[in-house]
């Protein structure tokens, strides 16, 4: 039984062609005048055909071994030998298989091995790219505004790689207008931002070129088309108020060394402050004064000070021309109501209170007293505070009604219930059958 068995892979698997087809038996060996065409069935048509020069495809018939039947093949397809291509094509193949030492009685088949060219796997330097900068400072600023509590851990990395980059000062500007353009195109990336440029222009040494002085190049390229901008469309608008408060975060940041020692303010940025305050202010349509109110809320209290302390009156101007457009303007109300609320955050100092003050805080002399005390509210509604003349009655009227809820929870939970005795029949049969329902549409 087992001894015309054959392990060879492949063994009895060759093609049972009919007996009256006529085609001759196919021996593989290299003796043979049969090629390997000529032991299949025909390949099936191409979708395309060829075109009419190269070859002529027809559609033939073979005639049985009885010559009495016909046995159609269909898409059996027959070249026309005389074109040259297919002559030297017919050639080449059976050059191929007469050269072959392939055998069908070999015990198993092994593939050669075909290895890859090595010189495919080979470093091209001259077709690799490294990294632009741009790509790099956009990748680093992504992710300093995804992560900004990650800006105090990465930012010496970020330092460090720009200075391995930056080379030459085309470089160096190159960096600074990247920086200029995503911190007022990125929202709310302003104040990391400003902290960026600050730790930059301590930190980053190109050989030539200073950060600091390009960056404020940078911004007084923009402060000067101010005029122009707050008339512009509300597109200008928009970038001009994203400059300006990038700058309100740049005065709050960026560190000078002054020529005593200490680090300052630049003095530079806070007159371009007051400049852009009162040319905003000059043109008070709604979005030119929102954006006066938040810069002042950025910076109202540090621009204050250091007005004070220089004796100049700069604040007080501000404020007078903004109580004359709350009078004068036409601006929207809800606009109106945010300069009235400025007017009156600086009147209070910015909301700040006094050391000494908060030390001997009274009811009297400090409004913000009950600011950590709890906020109720009556029956009907109605708030009352720590401030509130009543407000030591009613919240005692509250501990002792949760003292009273309190000792009835402790009291009622051990309690057991028995439902079953207080459900009536009528209800405890239309409870059965809405779980039977219930169960029967489930399992549907």
């Amino acid at each position: 039984m087992n001894e015309n068995f054959n392990r060879a892979p492949g063994a009895g698997r060759s093609r049972n062609l009919p007996a009256d087809s006529g085609l001759p038996s196919a021996v593989w060996n290299s003796d043979s005048n049969v090629t390997l065409f000529n032991q299949r069935e025909p390949l099936r048509q191409p979708r395309t055909y060829p075109a009419p020069g190269d070859c002529n495809i027809t559609t033939a018939t073979e005639n049985g071994a009885g010559g009495g039947s016909k046995r159609q093949s269909k898409g059996h397809q027959s070249i026309n030998t005389n074109s040259p291509s297919v002559a030297s094509g017919s050639n080449h193949l059976d050059s191929l298989v007469e050269s072959s030492k392939l055998s069908a009685s070999a015990p198993e088949f092994v593939p050669a091995v075909v290895y890859q060219n090595d010189t495919f796997y080979d470093n091209d330097e001259d077709n690799f790219s490294a990294p632009s900068l741009a790509d790099m400072v956009r990748d680093f600023l992504c992710h300093l505004s995804s992560s900004p509590g990650m800006f105090e851990s990465d930012v010496e990395y970020i330092t460090s790689v720009l200075n391995s980059f930056i080379t030459t000062e085309e470089l160096l500007a190159e960096l600074v207008e990247l920086i200029y353009t995503e911190s007022t195109a990125i929202p709310n990336f302003a104040y990391t931002g400003a902290r960026l440029c600050n730790y930059l222009s301590h930190h980053l040494s190109p050989p030539s070129g200073n950060f600091r002085h390009l960056l404020l190049i940078r911004c007084q390229k923009e402060f000067e088309q101010r005029d122009v901008a707050i008339r512009g469309d509300p597109e200008t608008q928009k970038k001009f108020h994203a400059f300006v408060l990038f700058l309100g975060e740049l005065y709050l940041h960026l560190e000078v060394k002054s020529s005593k020692g200490p680090l300052n303010r630049a003095q530079i940025l806070l007159t371009a402050l007051r400049d852009l305050l009162s040319t905003l202010l000059s043109n008070p349509v709604d979005a030119n004064i929102i954006c006066a109110v938040k810069l002042l809320k950025l910076t109202g209290s540090v621009l204050d000070d250091a007005w004070k302390e220089s004796g100049e009156p700069h604040m007080e101007e501000l404020i007078q021309r903004i109580e004359t457009i709350v009078l004068d303007a036409t601006c929207s109300r809800d606009v109106r109501q945010m300069l009235l609320k400025l007017v009156e955050l600086r009147s209070s100092d910015w909301g700040r209170v006094c050391a000494a003050v908060a030390s001997n805080a009274t009811p009297d002399n400090d409004p913000n007293y009950f600011m950590n005390e709890p906020t109720f509210y009556t029956e009907d509604g109605t708030p009352f505070t720590a401030a509130d003349p009543e407000y030591a009655e009613k919240y005692q009227e509250i501990l002792e009604r949760q003292d009273y809820f309190h000792d009835l929870c402790e009291e009622n939970e051990n309690d057991e219930y028995d439902f079953d005795d207080e459900m009536d029949p009528e209800i405890e049969e239309a409870f059965e059958n809405f779980c039977l329902e219930s169960e029967r549409k489930r399992q549907q």
